[in-house]
């Protein structure tokens, strides 16, 4: 009876996150591109994503009714990404609340083309040389074209003050647009994650297996976190698989590998990170059931390996 009823509760949990998963499904892929941007990086936007969300899981507990789910979203989402900050110890140029001490010119324009094309092209990492009061006012307004009212109620702002930090985000941004882009560094990668590509590449599930540590990691993004012995079947599941190949590559300053899902295809529709301990793998997180996350991602492929 015990066994059952544990059972019957681990079920219903189940169920529930699933439906709650569901139902957040469409807003998603606009928390990411907020939360990336916030964050500096697409794969730390994943993880403010994730936060929010299992915290709005968590509080629906303690709600009599479902407030309108995007804003209710966006409003935690944007906590959390300011948490995350934060907690990353990153130097606040303007605390948020600063924007209300901003006189606003009521010549601006909230309604600028340019500016949205300046905020949809630069990179996500570029948005960390924005205060945050700005950084949350030019994504929510020139990327997901959110209304000066909706922002002002999800920052919990004035509409002038709102406006003035828009106006001061845009100006920076487009300033950042202008400037020649950064040298970039010559990219190289560890031959322990070319290695692991290429034996994924050739389907030598043994030679991958031997490259794992006894108690590997597994982060399928969105649908299990295993470790040891069952990480088995993660393998199995791509050998029934066919649109697949891995490209080794850096993004937001660290190692990937992007996969490319058909041998035509331009860019990559997702890619996996690899913790490495000296040639071995530790840890394994592969995002292919969140493919939107590609959609900001600037991965750089490098034509060499890093020499041991």
């Amino acid at each position: 009876m015990h066994s059952s009823a544990n059972d019957e509760i681990l079920s219903g949990l189940h169920e529930s996150r699933t439906r709650f998963l569901v139902l957040v499904a469409e807003v998603r892929p606009e928390l990411h591109r907020y939360c990336a941007r916030m964050a500096g990086s697409v794969a730390d936007g994943e993880d403010v994503v994730q936060d929010a969300l299992a915290r709005a899981y968590y509080d629906l507990a303690d709600l009599k009714e479902l407030p309108p789910l995007r804003p209710w979203l966006f409003k935690i989402a944007h906590n959390r990404a300011i948490d995350f900050l934060r907690g990353r110890q990153r130097r606040m140029n303007e605390p948020l609340d600063a924007a209300m001490d901003i006189a606003a010119d009521m010549a601006l324009e909230p309604d600028n083309a340019l500016a949205r094309e300046d905020a949809v092209r630069t990179a996500v990492s570029r948005f960390l040389e924005l205060a945050p009061a700005q950084r949350s006012c030019v994504i929510l307004k020139d990327v997901l074209e959110y209304s000066l009212e909706e922002i002002a109620a999800l920052l919990e702002l004035t509409v002038p003050a709102i406006k003035a930090a828009l106006h001061r985000g845009r100006t920076r941004l487009h300033e950042l647009s202008l400037a020649a882009p950064p040298a970039a560094p010559k990219r190289v990668v560890s031959p322990t994650l070319v290695r692991y590509a290429e034996l994924f590449n050739a389907r030598d599930w043994d030679g991958v297996r031997n490259m794992l540590v006894a108690d590997v990691k597994l982060d399928l993004v969105t649908r299990y976190k295993v470790a040891g012995q069952p990480v088995q079947t993660y393998f199995a599941n791509y050998d029934g698989t066919h649109d697949w190949r891995f490209v080794p590559g850096w993004l937001d300053g660290r190692e990937v590998l992007a996969v490319f899902r058909n041998f035509g295809d331009v860019r990559p529709g997702y890619f996996v990170m690899l913790d490495l301990l000296g040639d071995c793998v530790a840890a394994i997180r592969d995002f292919r059931y969140v493919p939107y996350i590609a959609r900001d991602a600037t991965i750089e492929f490098a034509e060499r390996t890093a020499v041991e």
